[in-house]
Order: C-alpha cells, then sequence, then structure tokens
C-alpha cells in the first residue's frame, strides 16, 4: 500500500468555505462552525488526526468535521441556551426562573390570605375539621380521636367547609 499523502496547509485551506458552510448548516452557530472547522485544522496538522489515503481528501475532512460535531452536541446537550431563534419572540434577556415573580408572589399571599379568613370565619365544627386535617395534616384517625367524631362524620364535615369556602 502506498504512503499516504503529506497533508499540509496548502492541502486544506481550498477546503476550508466547503467545510465552514457544512459545520454552520448542522449547527446553526457560525462562530460555532468556525471553531469546529479549526479544531478539525489544528487536528490534521499536529498529527491527531492521519489521513490514509482511502478516499478523496475533502470526503476524510468532512468525517473529521462531523466527529468533531457530534462530540460538541454531546458535550452540550445539558447546557439550556440563552438565545432564541427568530421564531420564538419574547425577551432575549428573559432567563426562565422556577421561582415566582414579584407579582405572582403577591397574588399567592393575596389567595392565602382569603383562604386563611374563609378558614376563621367558618363554624367551630368545620374550621376544626379543615385545620386539622387540611393544614395540620393530620390522619382521620388523628382527627377522629381528637374531635370525638367518627369517619363518616369527619367526611361529611369536610365536605360541607370545603363547600362553603367554595362558595365564598
Amino acid at each position: 500500500m502506498p504512503n499516504p499523502p503529506a497533508i499540509d496547509w496548502t492541502c486544506l485551506l481550498p477546503h476550508r468555505d466547503f467545510l465552514v458552510r457544512y459545520a454552520r448548516r448542522h449547527l446553526r452557530e457560525p462562530a460555532l462552525a468556525e471553531d469546529l472547522v479549526h479544531d478539525v485544522f489544528e487536528a490534521v496538522m499536529t498529527g491527531r488526526a492521519r489521513f490514509a489515503g482511502r478516499c478523496a481528501l475533502r470526503s476524510w475532512l468532512v468525517a473529521v468535521l462531523r466527529h468533531k460535531i457530534v462530540d460538541r452536541v454531546r458535550d452540550n446537550v445539558h447546557l439550556v441556551s440563552l438565545d432564541l431563534d427568530d421564531d420564538e419572540g419574547g425577551d432575549p434577556h428573559a432567563i426562565a426562573c422556577p421561582q415566582p415573580r414579584p407579582e405572582q408572589q403577591v397574588e399567592q399571599r393575596q389567595l392565602l390570605q382569603r383562604a386563611l379568613a374563609g378558614i376563621a370565619a367558618l363554624p367551630d365544627a368545620l374550621r376544626q375539621v379543615i385545620e386539622l386535617r387540611v393544614l395540620d395534616g393530620q390522619s382521620t384517625a388523628q382527627v377522629c380521636d381528637a374531635l370525638a367524631i367518627s369517619p363518616d362524620n369527619l367526611f361529611v364535615r369536610l365536605h360541607r367547609a370545603r363547600r362553603q369556602l367554595a362558595a365564598a
């Protein structure tokens, strides 16, 4: 088998524009495409990628670039991009936050205050079952023991309390 041809910059430069276009089509990030083509040329020139001469040079360079693209995608799969595509719209500087926004916090506090005021306004028998079962999280048996009522009576009281709260 003959020795593969020596590769130098004069052999690589005619393929640069094609490789950059190929990388841009697959990555849609021009700067990243340029970086990966540079990485391909660096790998070839430092000997980390060796051309065996079994195919056309451009085909081999595309294969090396394809591996670089796959490696980059695998490395970045856990990252969330802050860039928005053109069709998404919205504020490009907005970052999604799992915490509620200040106005949502105010709404939640107001809703909680109304719910607690509604519970406080219930008759004692209904207020006690809501406080023990729902707010304190006690079991049915614990609430029944504390109030000396049957489980059926507890469920009736809970139903009536919830119905009154929903109507308020």
